[in-house]
């Protein structure tokens, strides 16, 4: 998948007339979207993307190297779990071809540097002081998640990464940190409800309004897949009629609040500071939407 294709696939405008998406309004839900962006322009930048295809690796295989590449070199099952949303045999097949296209040192240099040049150059304007301290506060409520990085491999694996030197890097790396530590815990709720890969997609399909398999057919599942993970909830009672029961939709609720929950320890280090934040952060994930380096449809942005 080269970079015209990321671009029709995932950086065209959303389809008209769609309502928004209706999430929590929770801190910890509203820093997050805020951040999403700037979390992974490593991924959506054009500069990212020439400094992964430098390595010889495409989107899907720099996304999977570079993402389980903080963990160390963990063998395919580890990264299957990790991912927990992705199809086992996708994230499989793209890890170990990447694996022997370039080092794990090389992945994660060209992730950082590609990062930061794409965020400087969509955000050219924005005073390094102003950076320094969003990177700052983040940074507080990162290090207060790391103290306890049990059940959280991907949010762990980057804790053991030097902190970078260029302020957009620090900024960048704290959104990371954030976006994985959340993604972490939001993936054990899951499973502590019962769900499988394939059926946490479609339940986040049913609870934000998506189309059925929008989302969960860009991680690979196969219709088939999808059909036997519909099937098995709507033996639970959670889906009927090709939507949530109110019992499935209770349960998805309790999952967003339980994830969210987990990160209000994590959080109280910014604290009153942390509304203003979110609306900086939330300027410059625009700019970044505006320039072409994240998705602009709204559902992309909130379904982690």
């Amino acid at each position: 998948m080269d970079y015209a294709d990321v671009q029709a696939a995932f950086l065209g405008e959303p389809a008209p007339g769609r309502p928004a998406p209706q999430v929590p309004a929770r801190p910890a839900r509203r820093l997050r979207d805020a951040a999403e962006p700037i979390a992974t322009v490593g991924f959506w930048g054009r500069p990212a993307y020439d400094a992964l295809a430098g390595l010889g690796l495409d989107f899907l295989t720099g996304y999977v190297w570079a993402r389980s590449a903080p963990m160390g070199e963990p063998s395919p099952p580890v990264v299957v779990a990790a991912f927990g949303v992705f199809e086992p045999g996708l994230v499989t097949g793209l890890y170990e071809q990447a694996r022997g296209l370039c080092s794990r040192d090389q992945v994660l240099a060209a992730r950082e540097a590609g990062a930061v040049a794409s965020l400087r150059e969509l955000l050219p304007d924005v005073p390094a002081g102003e950076v320094t301290d969003a990177a700052a506060q983040l940074r507080r409520a990162t290090d207060a998640a790391a103290a306890d990085v049990a059940g959280r491999p991907l949010f762990a694996g980057l804790t053991s990464l030097p902190w970078p030197a260029d302020p957009w890097g620090r900024l960048w790396h704290a959104a990371n940190l954030l976006r994985e530590y959340r993604g972490d815990v939001h993936q054990a709720a899951n499973v502590a409800a019962g769900l499988t890969g394939a059926q946490m997609n479609l339940v986040t399909e049913y609870w934000l309004g998506w189309e059925r398999g929008a989302y969960a057919s860009t991680r690979g599942w196969t219709p088939e897949a999808l059909a036997a993970a519909d099937a098995g909830l709507a033996e639970r009672g959670w889906i009927a009629d090709g939507a949530l029961t109110p019992a499935g939709r209770q349960r998805r609720d309790d999952i967003e609040a339980a994830t969210d929950a987990a990160l209000d320890g994590v959080l109280a280090p910014i604290g009153e500071a942390l509304p203003a934040l979110a609306d900086r952060l939330d300027r410059w994930s625009a700019a970044i939407v505006a320039g072409g380096a994240a998705p602009p449809d709204p559902y992309k942005r909130v379904s982690g």
